[in-house]
């Protein structure tokens, strides 16, 4: 089983990545938990195209974004007449899915008063169309995913224990983007070729403060945020280095301060190996001679890092000490 969409190689995705080669042929249901936007379905679409029923159907249904009056005609679908509206036989998620599999996202949302159906097509491999009587036979795989704690649901009574159960067959567990960040480069690498070819951009760095805010980041949004600030880094670059504006990323907490502090005193860093560059060109950026040269960066990034971190080339007051980072001995991420 191959997905161009499963990256990463550290531990924690390898075990994911195990569990789901290992499930895929086995045909049962499986439940995924993780927090938002830990890639829940692509994760569900790997197992489908790993299983014997690649060849079929993979239909995906989110139960929180149907109106409960809703769910029953979307999952089994309705008889003409069934209700208002209903001017024809549609059929529902269910049959669509025939043979194929079915990926029902934030399960912990189905009414209490589905469950015992949904539970029926586990346990029988039967449905009924809303206003009709005629039993129909289906074949369909069923992934749940889910960012609650169904466990926990079923203590409150908010969840069937026995449909739980059911679905609870085979539970993959996804790891936040915030505990697997030695994935971050691979990711990155990822979504740069992504939308970068789609508008012919060809963006070949990460600019040094930037990968570091990134680490230092905690990534409530997890993998979903990072696609979209990278997306957005894409459209705003003007060289082939990706920059990231902090004020992108919803730092909280006390985590967030500590980052927050991380990156001040990178970005002070870097602008004094810059200012140190300037000094002994004299302002210059561009020639042989110039601030770029020396730090061995294009004189585009240089510029775009000297407006980013506010140094004023002609009106430097230099922190020239003998603490102060020489551009000989430490780089500016291009």
């Amino acid at each position: 089983m191959k997905d161009a969409d499963l990256i990463g190689s550290s531990a924690k995705f390898r075990t994911v990545l195990d569990e789901v080669n290992m499930v895929a042929p086995a045909d049962c249901a499986v439940l995924i938990q993780g927090e938002t936007g830990t890639g829940k379905e692509v994760v569900a679409r790997a197992i489908h195209d790993g299983s014997p029923r690649r060849q079929n159907r993979f239909v995906a249904l989110n139960c929180a974004a149907i109106p409960s009056a809703l769910l029953e005609s979307e999952l089994f679908g309705h008889e003409r007449g069934a209700f208002t509206g209903a001017v024809t036989q549609t059929a529902g998620r269910f049959q669509a899915a025939e043979r194929g599999t079915l990926f029902l996202d934030e399960i912990g949302d189905l009414p209490l008063e589905l469950q015992p159906k949904l539970l029926r097509v586990l346990q029988e491999k039967q449905i009924e169309r809303l206003g009709g009587s005629r039993t129909l036979q289906v074949d369909v795989r069923v992934i749940a995913a889910t960012n609650q704690d169904l466990w926990q649901m079923v203590q409150e009574r908010k969840f069937r224990a026995d449909l739980y159960y059911r679905l609870n067959v085979f539970p993959i567990k996804l790891p936040p983007l915030r505990d697997r960040k030695e994935d971050l480069p691979l990711l990155l690498d990822y979504f740069i070729g992504r939308y970068a070819s789609k508008i012919g951009k060809n963006i070949k760095h990460v600019d040094k403060s930037t990968m570091g805010l990134l680490n230092m980041y905690d990534w409530p949004g997890n993998i979903r945020e990072l696609q979209n600030i990278v997306e957005r880094a894409v459209i705003f670059a003007e060289t082939d280095t990706l920059f990231v504006d902090k004020r992108w990323l919803r730092c909280t907490s006390a985590e967030s301060s500590t980052a927050r502090d991380g990156l001040s005193a990178l970005a002070e860093d870097e602008a004094a190996i810059i200012e140190s560059a300037l000094a002994q060109s004299n302002g210059r950026i561009s020639g042989p001679l110039g601030a770029a040269a020396k730090l061995r960066i294009p004189r585009q990034t240089l510029e775009s890092k000297i407006r980013r971190l506010g140094i004023n080339k002609y009106g430097l007051e230099m922190r020239l000490t003998a603490s102060t980072p020489s551009f000989e001995t430490a780089a500016v991420g291009a």
